[in-house]
Order: C-alpha cells, then sequence, then structure tokens
C-alpha cells in the first residue's frame, strides 16, 4: 500500500464552526482548543464535493429495518460492506468471523458496551449486588467517568485509574490505543493478582494511518472505531463495534434499540458513500489512475505533520512547556518507517502547576484540564485538528509570551 459533561459528557466533538476561515482572530478573543472537533479535514472534502454527494428521494428509508439477517438489523448492507473494506484497505483490524454493530457514534457504543460486558458477566459476584468496575490507565479519556455514572447503571461503576486497581471483583478495562489524550499506544494495565474477572473494551478510534503507523491489524474481542475520527465526519454521528462474541454483539444492538431504535439511514449513507470514494480512489491509483486530488490519508497525514513541525518548533524555543516525543514505528499501510501525530498535544507546563489556568490567563486558550484525564493538573490538552486560524492564533500567542519572557 502506498507511501464533557462541563456537566455532560464530551462527545469528542462540541460544535465548533465548521468553516476554515484564513481571518486573522483579534488578541482579545478566546482561542478555543478544549473541544475535540475534527474540522481540519474539511479542506479535503471540500475538494471531494462533488464526489461525496448523496441524493435521497423523499421515500427512501421508511423502515426501522434494513437487514433483518443481520444481528444489526437497522445497519444497512452497503455500511456494513463499506466497513469492512475500509479495514481490509488499511490493515488495522480484523473484521473476518466478527459481528459489526453501528451506534449514534462510539459514545453510544461505548454505553451498549458497558452494557453487554457487565449483563453478561459469569462472576460469582451478582451484578445485581455488585455493580462491575470500570477502568482505564491514566491519563484516560476525559468522557469515561461521566459517561459510565451518568445512567446510575447498577450494572457497572467507574473506579479509576487501571494501573491502581486492587479489588477482587469483575471489572472492564478500556484501552484506548492511539490514547487520548497523550497519542501513546496501550495495552491492558491491570494487575490482576487479586483475581477479579476482567473484561476489555479496545477504543482504537485514532488507530489510523493519518494519526499513527499502522503495525498490526488489532483481533480483539471487541473493538470500537467512530467515523469521527476516520473521516473527520463527526456531525453524522456514526460509529461502529467489531465484537467476536455473537450474543455481546445482540445485547449492544438491544441497548441501541431501546436507547435511539437504531441509526439514521441518512447518516449511514452518507458514511457508506465516503467511505467508498476512500477506498476506490486506493484501488484507481494503485491500477494507474492519474488522480488529481491527494490520497486522503495521505494529505490527512501530511496536514497533522505540518502542525505538529510547527508546534514542537515553537515549543523548541520556550522554557515554559514539554510535549510527549513518539517512537518511529514501520507502517504496513505506508510501507515506511513514520512517527505518530497525534489528534491531541499533551502539554506540560513547567512554570505553573495549573497548565489550564496559565494558558488561559496568559493567553486566553482554552484546552482541558489534565485532572479530567485523571492526571496532573500541569498537563493540559490540546486539539490539533482545530480551524487554522485558531491554530496559526494559539502558535502565534505561544511565541509572543516566549518573545515576552526573553524580554523580562
Amino acid at each position: 500500500m502506498l507511501a464533557n459533561l462541563p456537566a455532560v459528557p464530551d462527545l469528542h466533538n462540541n460544535g465548533l464552526p465548521s468553516s476554515d476561515t484564513n481571518a486573522s482572530l483579534p488578541i482579545s478573543s478566546v482561542v478555543n482548543l478544549d473541544r475535540g472537533d475534527t474540522v481540519l479535514l474539511e479542506s479535503y472534502w471540500r475538494k471531494m464535493s462533488d464526489e461525496c454527494t448523496v441524493v435521497i428521494k423523499g421515500w427512501e428509508f421508511l423502515s426501522y429495518a434494513s437487514d433483518l439477517r443481520s444481528v444489526c438489523w437497522f445497519m444497512t448492507p452497503e455500511l456494513r460492506h463499506a466497513i469492512k473494506r475500509l479495514h481490509a484497505l488499511v490493515g488495522n483490524a480484523e473484521t473476518h468471523d466478527k459481528h459489526i454493530v453501528i451506534g449514534n457514534g462510539s459514545t453510544q457504543l461505548f454505553q451498549a458496551s458497558l452494557f453487554a460486558l457487565s449483563s453478561s458477566s459469569s462472576s460469582s459476584l451478582s451484578p445485581a449486588d455488585i455493580p462491575m468496575n470500570v477502568v482505564a490507565a491514566a491519563p484516560y479519556y476525559s468522557g469515561y467517568p461521566v459517561e459510565t455514572d451518568i445512567v446510575r447503571s447498577s450494572l457497572y461503576r467507574w473506579s479509576g485509574d487501571a494501573l491502581k486497581y486492587d479489588k477482587n471483583e469483575a471489572y472492564i478495562e478500556i484501552v484506548t490505543s492511539p490514547n487520548n489524550p497523550d497519542g501513546s499506544i496501550r495495552r491492558p494495565m491491570v494487575n490482576n493478582k487479586c483475581g477479579g474477572e476482567g473484561k476489555l473494551i479496545h477504543d482504537l478510534a485514532y488507530y489510523w494511518p493519518h494519526y499513527t503507523p499502522i503495525t498490526h491489524k488489532a483481533n480483539h474481542d471487541l473493538m470500537l472505531f467512530t467515523f469521527s475520527k476516520c473521516t473527520g465526519h463527526s456531525g453524522s454521528r456514526i460509529g461502529w463495534a467489531i465484537v467476536k462474541d455473537i450474543e455481546i454483539a445482540k445485547k449492544m444492538t438491544t441497548f441501541i434499540v431501546m436507547n435511539s431504535i437504531g441509526v439514521s439511514k441518512e447518516s449511514q449513507t452518507r458514511a457508506a458513500k465516503i467511505m467508498k470514494v476512500v477506498c476506490d480512489s486506493y484501488e484507481n491509483f494503485r491500477f494507474g489512475s492519474k488522480e488529481s486530488v491527494e490520497l486522503f490519508f495521505e494529505y490527512s497525514r501530511r496536514l497533522l505533520k505540518e502542525r505538529w513541525e510547527k508546534l514542537r518548533e515553537v515549543i523548541k524555543q520556550s522554557d515554559d512547556f514539554i510535549l510527549p516525543k513518539f517512537q518511529r514505528a514501520y507502517c504496513n499501510f505506508t510501507n515506511e518507517s513514520s512517527e505518530t501525530y497525534p489528534a491531541f498535544a499533551w502539554l506540560m507546563c513547567e512554570k505553573d502547576q495549573d497548565c489550564t489556568s496559565y494558558l488561559d490567563k496568559e493567553m486566553k486558550v482554552l484546552a482541558r484540564s489534565g485532572n479530567r484525564f485523571g492526571c496532573d493538573p500541569r498537563y493540559a490538552r490540546i486539539n490539533m485538528l482545530t480551524r487554522g486560524d485558531d491554530f496559526d492564533e494559539f502558535l502565534k500567542r505561544l511565541s509572543d509570551i516566549k518573545d515576552l519572557s526573553c524580554q523580562m
């Protein structure tokens, strides 16, 4: 292949304006890099507007059902085929002999996963008496605690850092890889010496070649993906789970049916079309077609690489901040060694104990505090997928702080 709740759960993508204008921001305005929107990729899809246009007639999609032979009977066959084709192209997940369940974004699928795994526990402890503990290694995605506890379920409860888990009770561990917020590659971290029964959810939202090298084909029992982070179409609210156990897949489907009676077919149709456009472009290139538009993953990776290089250059001149470093790895998709360019920058502030407060006070930049990720408030998460003018203004304000420090 080619080279949050403020009191609501953070849904990875709280609505930013979708236009990526070049208008400069006045220094008095606030630059919001807290949200997880993916509008960086809008520039690519503007170029592909005609190829991705979907026309839906008034009489289409009247029924709840799409394919009653499938476990996930509200998923269209076209979307199922597109998901399998996309994973086959990238080589990042095994779909053979597995069941695909779709949801309204990976947030709904996360809830469905907790329901399915906790209600299927074989632990001798009754779930009605002792809920399953839900854990993730810190720094963990800030939405997990509130998304776990918001429904006040008797089946499961948030129990914090997987590295500190020491109960002889059933648990569900969330393994996010690459990790949100720090971009690290993760594996299960619970030390199971206590003997509690453990189940895993692998959140692979960012395991795509524009963020990280594809080093292997993931083949876990329950894997979560999202259209938002793959192509940037957060507003379509499409996520999917790849599930080994048919009974778990059925329970997840039941949860989504009870919660929202399925997933919009209009969104499914759009997602299937866009995935098809991505796959077709690579196949056409492979067979000698001269593409007038850069291939999607190459285009997206180039933009992210440029942003990371600019940010690292500014940080290198500063005594106030530190960024994590990532090892190079061989990518099976691009057939070359490459670096990781995460969707978020995990910024550590050396000068001030509270990085978020420092950014807000000194630069009027909003970021997400490390304490929301179960971590030290000296850390802050910065969205690297934001609008171009916001990111450029952020870099300018970082440079201005550095220049001001040098003069003092």
